[in-house]
């Protein structure tokens, strides 16, 4: 560094290579080439201040070279820095040649081991097998031997005992002698004998138990007396007694405790902790580990490792392929599509007999109805009604796809509406045959051919038009076409030989589910294969439950529902989404199991969607959010599908300024839990066709949370629409109200530049706004400090007079210049 003032500076200079070793986990170490500087006072040669040093990576930028290098330093010092980097770069293949050869010397060794391990055991086994043949051999000769040796002193004992038994009289005279005979003293010997300790020499027969040493009355087994000659040989030969190492299958999940690994392992936890330590892990036992770190502790201890996945918990669903002989016939599931208000619940009315619509809040359908018809021919359908309204488009997509058949509602004198085509893309994107029912046929204005001509816009070609697809005009009013609408169904459904086997574990579709003050979580089942029964345990999504009762669509119980039947099923743990599907599983265990994982995945999903991974798009987040303005709201609805339908509506609602926040979304009455996350977050409640209990009112009105009830999502909708609105900045609107061109500039004093100007279009006003333009460019933009008509400040100047304007600072004012004049006017926006 250098200075121009003349000072002199101090510089460093110099270094030595240095080497430092660092270690790193799984015993790696790396040797790394450092240069240790010393500080050196350098004395700069005399010359101008740009020639004083250069730059210290040999860019040849000599102005920013620190003080007192000189070219030849630099050169060595470039040098010096290419030699350390081959030398690493050496040093880095020699380590690599280096570990090669220790992976090498490490494999050959390990061979050798198991090879000389495998011919000590074939030579210790072969050792065994000799000394147990010789062993034998021993104890038969040794048997033998007793055997004969018994046998003669037998025979000599009755050969001396023959004269006093063959009746020869005695000497006369002499009297019998006292002193007892040899075979009897060694006979009471033996006798009085018995109790001492012989040496351990055994005396008669020789017996199984006194051979396998069970005289005692306790016997040990053939492995433990192989055990024991083991160790004894072992102890003999000087080395260590080992037991044989058992090689395990380990199941590896993705993480895994280590208590839990040693003990899948059958090893010691203190031995798998000090592993883990060696390996540069400071763990404890009631820690978790990832799978591949679990993978090299197994491999150390010699085990085979045996990937699964947290998913395998689900492999219990299987999908059972159905005998051609088990299947029977099952009723048709036909779901009745259409716009809304084209008579798609009047036609389902009309034909159960039933007032539907007058239940429905507006005359509309806000749920999926599920019902059962029963026709004068004995034929059994399932209808499912949905809604025709363009909140409910998802409710719709799942009726279509656990339909059969599919009726589409065209109101004569409507035609073809937007639902209408949604209607037509989710049937043929489920690939189920369509009906065409064109309702309201006894209108005046009712048109039938033009509903089929649209309808061939959208690939929907009718049997009246040469195509394929059956037409029926009805009226829901009149009655009119309902029997030809019937038969209809009955041949779809013949042409699709529609089958199920019912015996065997129940499978089905939740059409919907919603949470009952009384009855708890109820969940809306069409049953699709098999048979579902009270007391089945099942899992249903992330959640899991016992059928406690089962409800068919006339309000009546149950106890069993096979296919195609939809049942109210009651007993679950908590409220499942609508579209889940239900399975019945053999143990409470496992649906548990598999209600836990799915839980757990959905919120891993859930957090990895709302989590900006990168710098970036954590401040791209922030910077949006800061041009975004919220309207947080919470939603609680009667049933899943209304809350899942408002919340989809409420995701449309906004543009790049304004948008809605579902703070949270729920089923069942609105609670204390409910109020006090929309005071802190300071969010309204909407409530659809559920009400708030006392505690979660009363704490509204202390706190002034809002709470508004609704029973049409049309009305909801369109409140949230108007409050969204009240959250975008007024629009400003410019209206250009007159020209004038500058004729002179004058200087007064105290004023400072005055324009003489003449007004060529409108009026100019002291008010307005004014732009200059020169060369039709704007230079500049602000407000009048004067306008005068003559001497006098005047508050607008009509076209064709003359006057003076001064501008709000701003001097740069030059003849032939033209000043705009414009009023800026704000207009309230409202979202479309």
């Amino acid at each position: 560094m250098s200075d121009n003032d003349g000072k002199k500076t101090l510089g460093l200079q110099g270094s030595r290579p240095g080497n430092v070793k660092q270690s790193f986990s799984h015993g790696r170490t790396k040797n790394v080439v450092v240069e240790t500087k010393r500080k050196r006072v350098v004395v700069p040669k005399p010359g101008p201040a740009g020639k004083s040093g250069g730059n210290i990576g040999g860019s040849g930028d000599r102005s920013r070279r620190p003080a007192g290098i000189s070219d030849v330093e630099m050169a060595r010092r470039l040098k010096a820095l290419q030699a350390a980097k081959a030398r690493e770069v050496e040093e880095a293949a020699a380590r690599e040649a280096e570990e090669k050869a220790r992976e090498e010397e490490r494999a050959r060794r390990r061979a050798e081991a198991e090879a000389k391990e495998r011919e000590q055991r074939e030579a210790e086994a072969k050792a065994k097998a000799k000394a147990e043949e010789e062993e034998r051999k021993r104890k038969e000769a040794e048997d033998a031997k007793r055997v004969a040796a018994q046998a003669a002193a037998a025979a000599a004992e009755k050969k001396k005992t023959e004269p006093a038994g063959g009746g020869r009289p005695a000497p006369s005279g002499k009297a019998p002698s006292a002193t007892p005979r040899k075979g009897d003293r060694d006979r009471d010997e033996r006798g009085r004998g018995k109790g001492r300790d012989d040496g351990g020499r055994r005396s008669g027969k020789l017996t199984l138990g006194q051979a396998t040493g069970g005289g005692d009355g306790r016997q040990r087994s053939v492995a433990s007396m192989r055990r024991k000659q083991e160790r004894a040989r072992q102890k003999a030969m000087g080395g260590t007694v080992e037991r044989e190492k058992i090689i395990r299958e380990v199941q590896l999940p993705e993480a895994i405790l280590v208590s839990e690994l040693a003990n899948r392992m059958a090893e010691r936890v203190a031995d798998v902790v000090k592993s883990l330590m060696q390996m540069g892990m400071m763990v404890t036992q009631n820690q978790t580990i990832d799978a591949d770190t679990a993978e090299l502790i197994i491999e150390e201890f010699g085990h085979k490792v045996t990937r699964v996945s947290d998913s395998d918990v689900e492999d219990v669903i299987k999908e059972i392929e159905d005998k051609e002989e088990d299947l029977k016939s099952r009723p048709p599931v036909i779901t009745i599509m259409g716009h809304v208000d084209h008579g798609k619940t009047s036609i389902l009315d009309a034909i159960r007999n039933a007032r539907v619509v007058a239940g429905e809040a507006g005359g509309i359908t806000q749920h999926i109805g599920a019902y059962q018809v029963k026709t004068e021919s004995g034929t059994v359908l399932s209808f499912l009604d949905t809604p025709g309204h363009a909140a409910f488009t998802s409710m719709r997509s799942r009726g279509a796809q656990v339909t059969d058949i599919v009726i589409l509602v065209v109101a004569a004198d409507d035609s073809v509406m937007p639902q209408t085509i949604e209607a037509i893309n989710h049937a043929k994107a489920a690939n189920v045959p369509m009906i065409v029912a064109i309702n309201k046929c006894d209108k005046p204005a009712a048109d039938p051919m033009k509903v089929r001509a649209e309808l061939l816009q959208h690939e929907v070609i009718v049997e009246a038009m040469s195509g394929e697809v059956q037409d029926v005009e009805v009226s829901a009013h009149t009655g009119q076409g309902l029997e030809e609408l019937l038969e209809a169904i009955a041949l779809q459904a013949e042409i699709l030989e529609l089958k199920a086997n019912p015996a065997r574990a129940a499978q089905g579709a939740v059409i919907e589910a919603q949470l009952d003050v009384g009855r708890g979580p109820v969940a809306t089942v069409l049953v699709q294969t098999g048979t579902l029964r009270q007391g089945d345990i099942f899992v249903v999504g992330e959640q899991y439950g016992k059928v406690r009762a089962l409800i068919n669509d006339k309000g009546e119980r149950v106890e069993e529902a096979g296919p195609s039947v939809p049942v109210e099923v009651l007993g679950l743990n908590g409220t499942p989404e609508a579209g889940d599907v239900l399975n019945v599983t053999e143990t409470d265990a496992q649906a548990r199991e598999i209600a836990e994982y799915r839980e757990q995945a959905a919120k891993d999903k859930r957090a990895a969607a709302g989590a900006a991974t990168t710098l970036e798009q954590l401040m791209q987040k922030a910077k949006e959010d800061e041009n975004v303005s919220e309207l947080p709201i919470l939603v609680k609805a009667d049933v899943q599908g209304s809350a899942e339908a408002i919340v989809q509506a409420m995701e449309k609602i906004g543009n790049n300024e304004v948008r809605v926040r579902v703070l949270h979304s729920g089923v069942g009455a609105i609670t204390e839990t409910d109020v006090g996350l929309a005071e802190a977050s300071g969010a309204p409640i909407m409530g659809f066709n559920v009400r708030a209990n006392t505690s979660a009112r009363n704490t509204a009105n202390q706190k002034g949370v809002e709470i508004r009830y609704y029973s049409v999502i049309y009305d909801l909708v369109d409140d949230v629409k108007a409050a969204a609105s009240g959250l975008l900045s007024a629009e400003i609107k410019e209206n250009f109200i007159g020209y004038a061109n500058i004729k002179e500039v004058f200087k007064v004093t105290g004023v400072g530049k005055v324009a003489g100007c003449l007004v060529t279009e409108g009026v100019a006003r002291r008010s307005a706004g004014v732009r200059l333009l020169r060369d039709n460019v704007v230079i500049h933009e602000g407000t009048l400090k004067t306008l005068k008509r003559f001497k006098d400040e005047v508050a607008e100047v009509q076209s064709g007079q003359e006057c003076g304007m001064a501008f709000e600072n701003y001097d740069d004012i030059r003849p032939n210049d033209v000043i705009e004049i414009f009023e800026r006017e704000e207009v309230t926006r409202t979202l479309d």
